[in-house]
């Protein structure tokens, strides 16, 4: 069974940095990852997504240019390379997982269907 694992939450401060994991359990195929962000009181919204490839990756707007998704030399898992957070980066952050034959980095979440657990993040200003 495909489970993802989430890992590297904590409480820092605006202008830091976290990197998030996510490792993938239950894969031998070709898939996707995305992560997705539940800001307190708000709606689950899209951060980033990767394909099988490394050069096929999306972002929202966002956090285009602070944070960088990609896949770690050891197998199957994908890290989250977040910079200078901000306090409206705080929330929840969901690992997501397709499998797929094609290289795309979907942003829908309706497009994933194995999710992780969540790790919170915290941006204190």
């Amino acid at each position: 069974q495909v489970q993802p694992v989430e890992s590297g939450g904590g409480l820092v401060q605006a202008g830091d940095s976290l990197r998030l994991s996510c490792k993938v359990r239950g894969v031998i195929n070709q898939y996707a990852v995305a992560w997705f962000h539940l800001p307190p009181g708000k709606e689950r919204k899209f951060a980033a997504a990767i394909g099988w490839s490394t050069v096929s990756t999306r972002y929202a707007e966002a956090v285009r240019g602070r944070f960088t998704i990609s896949r770690g030399n050891a197998e199957n898992i994908v890290y989250l390379q977040m910079n200078s957070l901000k306090p409206e980066d705080t929330g929840v952050y969901y690992c997501a997982v397709k499998l797929q034959a094609y290289n795309i980095a979907s942003p829908r979440d309706t497009d994933y269907p194995y999710w992780g657990q969540g790790t919170q993040v915290t941006v204190s200003s």
